[in-house]
């Protein structure tokens, strides 16, 4: 993840949105749509209306302006993390799509599900930019797209401005690296022209959350921040605002906000905050920590002097998620890392939960 006061973690903390690309070819994906589906325990389906009722031109409004749409954009391309979940999840290939570089374990650039659903759609080799270095302009522009969906990015204006050469583009509401997975899905699918699709989508989404979580009544209310470590000095860490989509997704989960995070928000725009070991008593009302990491991480957190004292270090009720695996990845959700990650997610987080009396 990127933000200007932010550079320094963002190589670190990768877990939430490497830009990600592959080689621009000229061989596209034609668009196609289908009915979504997932996996047997966790299904989501979402009709797709091949004619939307939607009338152009179409406005969408973002932190740049506004993007007008003069007809039903046909090749949907996407950049940056997780927009390419939306037009998948609402069944249309996309021409191109962000190389992703963060959990993947098979090499495809691609987590796994986007690529399960790529192929559920038929096709095996999706158009990837390879714009981990930069956006791929020359690849963006060779895969000839009608719109560049980028609702959860970090764009600035300069990559806006020669982005919209190429053609219209849906950024991010207000500020980089904060837009919800429910706006993401619901600005996404509007750049389609699949508004209440997507919102269909959305709606289908919180079902599935909801019926979920009621298996897991020890989140209910509990105090849940999402941090980050560096095992190698524990001198400072990270603490993930009320604005970032990880923390967010927490709420989603039954948990709520800690006063102290709450407090830590109020005077910060950022998605993120670096916090001194020597202020860990500021968080003594937190019941579940969230973080990356490997097994180790937690002894390491117990046997330092100043993060031992955080009530929930000293129980344990910390939620290790293993470092660059898909699951690390989900934390940022997207239209389908939520069904695909979400009984694994709770699992993970409800085994913490039950430490806290």
């Amino acid at each position: 993840m990127k933000f200007n006061h932010l550079k320094s973690i963002s190589a670190i903390v990768l877990a939430t949105t490497i830009l990600l690309t592959g080689c621009g070819s000229k061989t596209v994906t034609e668009t196609t749509t289908a009915e979504m589906t997932t996996s047997e325990t966790t299904s989501v389906t979402t009709e797709v209306s091949q004619d939307s009722d939607v009338t152009y031109p179409l406005v969408i409004e973002h932190a740049f302006g506004e993007t007008i749409l003069e007809s039903k954009p046909e090749r949907i391309a996407t950049i940056s993390w997780g927009n390419h979940d939306t037009p998948l999840a609402l069944g249309v290939v996309p021409v191109g799509i962000s190389m992703a570089n963060y959990g993947v374990t098979d090499g495809s650039g691609m987590l796994p599900w986007t690529s399960d659903k790529f192929k559920e759609l038929g096709v095996d080799a999706p158009v990837l930019y390879d714009d981990l270095a930069g956006l791929n302009y020359e690849a963006i522009a060779d895969s000839e797209p009608d719109v560049i969906l980028a609702a959860y990015s970090g764009l600035t204006q300069e990559e806006y401005d020669l982005l919209s050469e190429i053609a219209p583009v849906i950024a991010y509401p207000t500020l980089p690296w904060q837009t919800y997975w429910r706006d993401q899905i619901k600005m996404d699918a509007k750049g389609m022209g699949l508004e209440a699709e997507g919102e269909a989508l959305v709606a289908d989404l919180e079902a599935l959350i909801a019926n979920k979580t009621s298996e897991y009544p020890q989140l209910a209310g509990k105090k849940a921040a999402f941090f980050y470590f560096n095992p190698a000095d524990l001198g400072s860490f990270y603490v993930y605002l009320p604005a970032d989509p990880r923390a967010a997704y927490l709420t989603d989960l039954g948990m709520a906000f800690p006063e102290s995070v709450l407090a830590l928000a109020e005077d910060d725009a950022s998605f993120a905050i670096s916090l001194s070991a020597e202020n860990a008593d500021q968080l003594q009302d937190v019941d579940i920590i969230i973080t990356y990491g490997s097994d180790t991480l937690l002894e390491a957190l117990q046997s330092d002097a100043l993060l031992s004292t955080i009530p929930a270090v000293q129980r344990g009720s910390v939620a290790i998620i293993e470092d660059n695996t898909p699951l690390a990845a989900s934390g940022t959700p997207s239209a389908l890392s939520i069904p695909a990650t979400i009984d694994e997610y709770l699992k993970l987080i409800g085994e913490a939960a039950d430490l806290v009396k």
